[in-house]
């Protein structure tokens, strides 16, 4: 029997994701705000706005009118940038049930809170939520290429329903339970995919993006243990995979902001360039305002140092010549034992 889903946002992720899904046999819909996306979608089997070249599943339906294109369902996806969703929450609290299940896709942290968005849905009154995670671009997907991602609850049940809606031929769904985990990776790794793109911008080299890859997975880390939860889960899809495909695709928004940063654009022109929303660059003011207020002991000196040319004009090579000229340390600091030293 299939689901009755409606995916909330008719952006890139959003119309991929209800475009799988209805390809899956699902009943979907999907809410936009653009009365013209939801005529194309709904007269020529297109999103002009995102996906003009390919043709949608002949079963996912849009609504411009949000109440009517929640009615009936019982999943429901949201795909909005984190800043957008508390207004998406309040608009919606008193149309559903506090039951349903609600999927969550976004990869941000609230600025002003410093919550994620499985925290923010669940202080709007619902109960089942599910955060899917993972290194997916939306074109890709589109395209059907093989492509891996996470299903996170703490809901066994909740987060296998999402694996068996979404999994197919091509879309590979995995379980964690982990997730604090996947939604901090993937909040995080937008921020280092920015600093990528700007060493890309600067014309530096392979060196450079493999020790950015690699330090800022360990930044992630301890992000992430500072925060209660796994550093496991950094070595899976929610944070090495999606880290390693954001700072090298050219599909990544993030890395293509960073690389007009590096370029010496200012952040509004590189912000225009782009055109769609950049969630690293709230992500690292969030986080750089999260470390100053709160007093925080945590060693990030990418996120710092990304804040720093993003919002206090910092000149990029002078930040790359910051990191590369820290303090000597051991590279695995934290967890090397002194006696293992042949001194």
């Amino acid at each position: 029997m299939s689901s009755k889903i409606t995916v909330i946002g008719a952006g890139s992720w959003g119309t991929a994701l209800a475009n799988l899904l209805a390809e899956n046999g699902e009943k979907v819909k999907i809410y936009a705000r653009d009365k013209a996306v939801v005529d194309s979608i709904n007269k020529q089997q297109r999103n002009h706005k995102y996906f003009p070249e390919h043709k949608l599943d002949n079963k996912l339906t849009a609504f411009s009118d949000l109440e009517a294109g929640l009615e009936g369902s019982d999943v429901f996806v949201i795909s909005v940038p984190t800043q957008a969703l508390a207004s998406v929450l309040k608009q919606i609290e008193n149309l559903i049930s506090s039951d349903s299940l609600i999927v969550s896709t976004a990869k941000g942290i609230e600025e002003k809170s410093f919550k994620t968005n499985s925290q923010m849905i669940k202080e709007a009154g619902f109960k089942n939520v599910v955060v899917l995670s993972g290194p997916t671009h939306a074109e890709e997907v589109m395209e059907q290429l093989p492509t891996a991602i996470v299903s996170a609850s703490q809901n066994k049940k909740l987060a296998e329903k999402i694996q068996d809606l979404f999994m197919s031929s091509y879309f590979r769904v995995y379980t964690n339970p982990d997730v604090k985990g996947v939604e901090l990776g993937g909040a995080l790794k937008n921020v280092i995919a920015v600093a990528s793109g700007i060493c890309d911008g600067l014309n530096f080299g392979d060196n450079t993006r493999a020790a950015l890859i690699t330090r800022g997975l360990n930044e992630m880390s301890r992000f992430v243990n500072y925060h209660g939860a796994k550093d496991l889960t950094l070595v899976g899809l929610a944070g090495m995979g999606d880290l390693v495909v954001t700072c090298t695709s050219m599909h990544s928004r993030n890395r293509r902001f960073g690389i007009e940063i590096g370029k010496g654009k200012t952040l509004m022109e590189a912000k225009e360039e782009v055109n769609q929303v950049v969630e690293g660059v709230k992500t690292a003011r969030a986080i750089y305002n999260w470390l100053n207020s709160e007093e925080v002991e945590l060693e990030m000196p990418i996120t710092r140092q990304v804040y720093q040319v993003l919002f206090e004009a910092k000149d990029p090579y002078q930040a790359v010549e910051e990191l590369m000229l820290r303090s000597k340390k051991h590279e695995m600091e934290s967890v090397v034992d002194n006696s293992l030293w042949n001194i």
